[in-house]
């Protein structure tokens, strides 16, 4: 929410969508669509429209309101650069809004609404601008005949027939889809953002295979030209739609499909599992009223007390003083989590009234689409677990545990994860399989699940249950050898765990340890803050296996940051609640040759902890101060822990209000860090695990490699890196 909006030469973008139309509204329109963004903030898009000069990610959505406005396209086009045809077809976009909202309460006369669908208007458009349902306006379409045909897009170029068409939908005449009967349609995962990456595709294409290889067509709709998805050997048909319900919806009114999958599309899919199914659409695996009731806090609250299974004190609600409320019972501070959302869209950490008041405008809007419903519950500082599982319905296959590096408050996202874990107990391991298990078959999961917990001082809490893929079932996949994907599909379509010639119950770990590391784009995406926290910032990840957990953690650093920081400088400023656990880190990282600069509050706790240091000045307290040192080439690597409460000796003092807006000294360093490629670490766990690669990789040599196969037999036949 802080980053710097404006477009350059340096590209910020994580994914892309594609649409095809019979017209350049349409195509447009759909587009829109497809980047899933929801309504634009209204005080956004009035600055995107008095700013058209400048290129920003709102700049369309901006033209359209200047247009809407009544601003000349020709105006437009001159402000902007865009080519005057483009910002005429826009125009000619607008007016038809307009056109539709002259009678608001009455359903459109059919000419009128057989052009706003040919120009890509939605029935839920339609049914805004003229302050009706959307189902009512779909009703009177369908009634008036008004549905759309199906394009093929001619991969051959009309040299031979194509065998794997690509299609579109239209408000044409002539329909060329003849298929219909006997498919599985999969709901593929979108255009790649933070918190819905390409792991999802990867499970899609996974899914799409195990479909064919039990003798069904698979039916992929997507919007993404640039995944795996969307090759034309993935799938026996693709629909290039967006992934909304409409779409979705009349793609299955031509096909007639057995089944439709959700649970490999991320929450896109997830989110119209419910709409669906209440429409007549049939979905294979768990049942929409599993999904509602891991999806929605208050229903997963009420599940857990049924069970009797631990959590962290907390409740839900949709009204703001209720939620202070809560937070005052449990005490702060606590976490707000909306529901329905992916990538910990909205979530936070609060310490205080203040705080809580300032985020659950933004929690209550990301959950709209469940009424406007938040959790809040007591924010605990343990270990964090996740779990993935494979449910038949009546057994339960979990082929691993991963524990994260980072303590919980990270969001799993971004969190090194470990596999198997190192720091359980076998009694606590054993707890998290039975509780996996019991929640799988309460919840009537038929495919794949994710819980998460929190370990804390031996008691195992539950934090929260994803009924779909995760983004770790790829990683998990190929670290164990169980192709997750193609059980669950299997299962899916009524095949035993058993009968699959899986044994349910906990697998038995491969002779390897696996870690998982995210990776960032924080040098692209110029003002964003590098503080980790429970909303997903990056935008992708990384495998390091090995023997050891050592060699394995020194590979996930290198595939990470690209090199390590072997020499040289560490600029370190660590929070007072982390200076105990803190302190010996630097230590060690003085132990392997390390200059260590430090502001003088962390400087005085280092010497007193005898490690050798070097002052540096707090911005405008003299020259040279630590961005001075940062950008000076004496620092190779940072290690910057903030605190809630701002204090006169740490160097990433925060705002008490908002401990994301960036401010003041930590912020400057972090972003200095930042744009010179500089590893900027700001948890400690994180922190730990790199002075232990660090010291495991002293002698100099580089990793070496074994492919996973190897490693998973116990007798790798390593060759050099």
């Amino acid at each position: 929410p802080h980053g710097d909006r404006r477009l350059g030469t340096q590209m910020k973008s994580t994914g892309e969508a594609m649409a095809i139309g019979r017209n350049f509204q349409a195509a447009i329109s759909k587009a829109l669509r497809s980047l899933e963004q929801g309504q634009a903030d209204e005080t956004a898009l009035r600055l995107a429209s008095e700013r058209l000069e400048q290129a920003t990610d709102l700049r369309l959505l901006g033209v359209l309101e200047a247009l809407r406005l009544g601003q000349p396209a020709m105006t437009v086009a001159a402000r902007t650069g865009y080519p005057a045809w483009f910002c005429d077809r826009l125009g000619e976009l607008v007016a038809l809004e307009q056109e539709l909202g002259q009678n608001p309460g009455a359903v459109p006369e059919q000419g009128l609404l057989r052009r706003a669908k040919q120009f890509g208007l939605t029935d839920q458009r339609i049914a805004g601008l003229i302050h009706l349902d959307p189902q009512r306006v779909r009703e009177h379409r369908l009634a008036a005949g008004i549905q759309p045909t199906f394009k093929c897009v001619d991969t051959c170029a009309a040299e031979f027939d194509a065998t794997t068409p690509y299609f579109y939908s239209s408000f044409e005449q002539e329909n060329e889809q003849r298929a219909g009967g006997g498919a599985a349609v999969v709901l593929g995962s979108g255009p790649i953002r933070i918190g819905q990456g390409i792991e999802f595709d990867y499970c899609s294409v996974q899914a799409a295979a195990a479909l064919r290889r039990q003798g069904l067509e698979a039916v992929m709709i997507n919007s993404n030209p640039e995944t795996v998805s969307t090759d034309f050997d993935c799938s026996s048909r693709l629909y290039f739609e967006p992934l909304d319900l409409e779409a979705v919806l009349e793609v299955c009114s031509v096909e007639r499909p057995l089944g439709v999958v959700v649970q490999f599309g991320g929450q896109t899919a997830i989110n119209l599992a419910p709409r669906l199914e209440r429409l007549g659409v049939p979905l294979l695996g768990s049942p929409s009223r599993s999904i509602e009731m891991a999806e929605d806090r208050g229903q997963f609250e009420a599940l857990l007390g049924r069970l009797g299974i631990a959590r962290p004190p907390g409740a839900v609600t949709r009204d703001p003083d209720e939620a202070v409320a809560i937070a005052r019972r449990v005490g702060y501070p606590v976490l707000v989590r909306p529901s329905y959302v992916l990538g910990g869209r909205a979530m936070d950490v609060t310490h205080s009234e203040e705080e809580l008041r300032h985020y659950l405008g933004e929690a209550l809007r990301a959950s709209g689409d469940a009424g406007g419903e938040v959790l809040i519950d007591k924010y605990i500082l343990g270990l964090e677990v996740e779990v993935d599982a494979v449910s038949d319905g009546t057994e339960v296959l979990v082929p691993g545990v991963m524990e994260h590096i980072e303590r919980a408050g990270v969001h799993s996202g971004d969190s090194m994860a470990v596999f198997p874990p190192q720091r359980l107990r076998p009694e606590a391991i054993a707890e998290l399989v039975e509780t996996t298990t019991r929640l799988a078959l309460e919840t009537g999961t038929v495919g794949l699940i994710n819980v998460q917990y929190v370990v804390h001082r031996g008691r195992v809490l539950v934090i929260e249950v994803n009924p779909r893929s995760s983004r770790t079932v790829p990683f998990l996949s190929k670290v164990t050898g169980v192709a997750m994907v193609d059980a669950a599909v299997r299962a899916m379509l009524g095949q035993s765990l058993r009968g699959q010639g899986l044994r349910p119950g906990l697998a038995t770990p491969p002779p390897l340890i696996a870690v998982k590391a995210p990776v960032f784009s924080s040098r692209k995406l110029n003002s964003v803050d590098t503080v980790l926290g429970p909303e997903m910032t990056s935008t992708g990840e990384v495998i390091g296996v090995d023997a050891t957990l050592s060699a394995a953690l020194e590979k996930a650093f290198l595939a990470a940051l690209g090199a390590l920081p072997r020499q040289g400088g560490a600029l370190v400023s660590i929070a007072d609640q982390d200076k105990p656990e803190g302190l010996p880190v630097v230590a060690r990282l003085a132990e392997l040759g390390f200059t260590i600069y430090a502001t003088a509050g962390t400087a005085a706790a280092l010497r007193q902890a005898g490690v050798s240091v070097v002052e540096v000045n707090k911005l405008h307290s003299g020259r040279p101060d630590v961005v001075d040192v940062t950008v000076g080439g004496q620092v190779q690597l940072v290690i910057n822990t903030i605190s809630r409460v701002a204090t006169d000796e740490m160097l990433g003092e925060e705002s008490q209000s908002d401990s994301r807006r960036p401010v003041r000294d930590g912020y400057r360093i972090r972003q200095a860090a930042v744009q010179r490629g500089i590893p900027c670490l700001t948890s400690l766990d994180t922190a730990a695990a790199l002075v232990q690669a660090l010291e495991s990789s002293q002698g100099g040599s580089p990793p070496r490699t074994a492919t996973i196969d190897e490693h998973r037999r116990g007798a790798p036949q390593v060759v050099p890196a």
